[in-house]
């Protein structure tokens, strides 16, 4: 699938240039206007990068804090470091154990939560940004030629930026 995104500095802008597409009949059930008003970025689809850091962060998490646990474990078993003075030998394993998952939780929050944020979104958080500042997106999707219709009509009324993106469709 192929898109066509167009980012339009306000709501007149982003009209024209939708009804001149109306216009030379494009599909308008292919023709999308993201926008006060219009649909919302969760709407159309474009993913959010928070939800992607929270993914990102529990899938680390399933990881890390076994192996954590393990190693926080076996280093207290190597230097025989006695945590509290209260608990037995493998009382201070444990606990060397608990800190482990303890820091290994950490890590996969900062690391897999903050990748999340700053990678996994792609280009849809300044799509995003775009929408919170106020401005207007035209998106059109479909086939090469359509893209490339759209593209030649877009320009026409000066937006702000334009791009095409392709995405290839998993089984």
């Amino acid at each position: 699938m192929k898109y066509l995104i167009a980012v339009f500095p306000n709501r007149i802008k982003a009209e024209e240039a939708y009804t001149a597409l109306e216009k030379e009949e494009l599909p308008m059930d292919r023709v999308s206007i993201l926008g006060r008003g219009y649909k919302s970025a969760d709407e159309f689809g474009f993913i959010d990068p928070k939800q992607q850091g929270i993914k990102g962060a529990r899938l680390m998490a399933y990881w890390l804090v076994p192996f954590g646990f393990a190693a926080g474990y076996l280093f207290n078993v190597l230097t025989e470091i006695k945590l509290f003075g209260f608990s037995s030998e493998i009382g201070n394993h444990l606990l060397g154990g608990v800190f482990g998952a303890i820091a290994a939780a950490m890590g996969s929050i900062f690391v897999g939560g903050g990748v999340g944020l700053s990678v996994g979104s792609g280009d849809a958080l300044p799509y995003r940004n775009r929408l919170n500042q106020g401005k207007y997106l035209i998106v059109v999707q479909g086939s090469e030629s359509l893209t490339e219709l759209g593209n030649k009509i877009l320009r026409q009324f000066q937006p702000e930026t334009i791009q095409r993106y392709e995405f290839l469709e998993s089984n």
